[in-house]
């Protein structure tokens, strides 16, 4: 597949402001061709927050956090530096939320602004006063969640008083100073045939704002609701909108490359805690960073079939079956992220490996 003209452009800013990054990302399809994992890594580095949205999974971690190592930048500088070895290049900075981090700047260090292409999540509260800040000591873009171009509606959900007019004194900064951002916003099947989320997608498209699909998951303060998932005529339906609308989800091909479930190939989560996840909404853990090489651990992931083969599907959006098997049988009830051993048997491990099918 061809480079849409934004990824050219933003190959076009890598080679004249990363090159080390540039470098590593135009190796990609040669090494996803090799069955190497390209993966972004979501950091969730501080699960400590300033809201207590209604989607949160993360109570759930926070209950089982008692004696338990967490990362410090000099964990995350190893991490990066492993990362770095593989050819990986792109970090996540997540949470919790990112703007309360005491040691954010420490953080950003121990990453490097020079050998990684750094996001960052939040809720946007504390954006405005800290965005300049941010860009300034190497964070490239950011990941904004806004639920509602309703007011009463997204501080409801955030249960914060003002959450919504912060988030968007915050996006007019990233504006203003040109830092670039995408809003992000989870979408339920109801939500997504909605007048209203056409009315939400058009009002940042005119701004020149992307807006990032996270569909429902039945995980999280949303375990059990199987009836906010989506089928595959929803995901040709908002296939449909892309081809309309400055908008994407996991799924969409990026890089070239059209990779279906991103899981591990594409995309992993390390917990505060150093657990390695497929995806932050899959609450399994594939290794621990504090005593296994991520090489290792990713070589984990990409033994599971659905990780290690290609899927054209989010299973935890989409396939109710899945979700009870591995999910609601396997995870629901349990102190989370649940070994991968526990969740997965012999009859999972891949017999296709992804590379064979390109």
């Amino acid at each position: 597949m061809a480079l849409t003209g934004k990824e050219q452009a933003s190959r076009n800013y890598l080679k004249e402001r990363k090159p080390k990054v540039f470098e590593k990302v135009s190796r990609f399809t040669e090494k996803y061709k090799k069955g190497e994992s390209i993966a972004l890594i979501q950091l969730q580095y501080r699960y400590g927050c300033n809201m207590l949205c209604e989607h949160c999974s993360i109570e759930a971690y926070q209950k089982n956090a008692k004696g338990k190592k967490s990362l410090t930048p000099n964990d995350v500088k190893k991490l990066a530096d492993q990362a770095d070895e593989m050819g990986l290049a792109r970090f996540v900075i997540s949470g919790g939320e990112p703007t309360t981090f005491p040691d954010l700047d420490e953080l950003v260090e121990a990453i490097g602004p020079d050998r990684f292409y750094i996001n960052s999540d939040t809720n946007g509260y504390l954006l405005a006063e800290k965005v300049q800040h941010m860009k300034d000591i190497g964070i490239d873009r950011i990941q904004l969640s806004i639920d509602s171009l309703n007011p009463e509606e997204h501080d409801s959900f955030r249960k914060k008083p003002g959450a919504w007019q912060h988030a968007m004194e915050g996006m007019e900064e990233c504006l203003k100073i040109g830092m670039p951002l995408f809003i992000q916003t989870v979408v339920t099947r109801q939500r997504l045939h909605s007048t209203e989320f056409i009315d939400f997608v058009e009002f940042f498209n005119n701004k020149g704002i992307t807006v990032f699909i996270t569909f429902a998951k039945p995980v999280g303060a949303y375990e059990g609701q199987f009836d906010s998932m989506i089928d595959e005529k929803d995901l040709q339906y908002e296939r449909e909108l892309e081809k309309k609308y400055k908008l994407c989800t996991h799924l969409t091909p990026g890089y070239g490359l059209n990779m279906g479930c991103i899981g591990v190939k594409d995309f992993i989560s390390v917990t505060q805690y150093g657990d390695v996840q497929p995806c932050p909404y899959f609450h399994c853990s594939i290794g621990n960073v504090f005593d296994t090489p991520l090489k290792d651990i990713i070589q984990n992931g990409l033994k599971i079939k659905y990780f290690g083969e290609h899927y054209d599907e989010c299973f935890l959006a989409q396939d109710v079956e899945w979700v009870k098997k591995y999910v609601a049988a396997k995870i629901y009830g349990k102190p989370v992220p649940v070994p991968f051993e526990e969740v997965f048997s012999e009859d999972d491990w891949t017999k296709n490996p992804y590379w064979t099918l390109l």
